[in-house]
């Protein structure tokens, strides 16, 4: 668990200057809209995007990433993202009110 908490802890440091060679986390999360909805605000059995809380998007798409949360499409869409493009899409939801 500590682990977990080191490389997530890492992933929230590095991954804005690292993003900047590739899609901004705004551009990113556009995709994340087909099934979160408009501006990330679900009304459907899909949950919401969380905004203001970056850890715990790092956290939850970590977990997706390594097949330790279940997911019915998740676990895909989270290994196809680096570990810097997840720490920039966590850093603009995180912008969001």
């Amino acid at each position: 668990m500590r682990a977990l908490a080191a490389f997530a802890a890492t992933l929230l440091t590095a991954g804005v200057a690292a993003a900047q060679d590739g899609p901004s986390g705004q551009a990113m999360v556009q995709t994340c809209y087909v099934c979160h909805g408009p501006e990330g605000r679900s009304a459907e059995a899909v949950p919401a995007l969380l905004r203001g809380q970056k850890e715990f998007v790092v956290r939850q798409m970590i977990e997706f990433k390594a097949d330790r949360r279940p997911a019915t499409i998740m676990n895909r869409i989270a290994k196809s993202y680096s570990d810097e493009q997840i720490a920039a899409i966590a850093d603009y939801l995180a912008g969001l009110k």
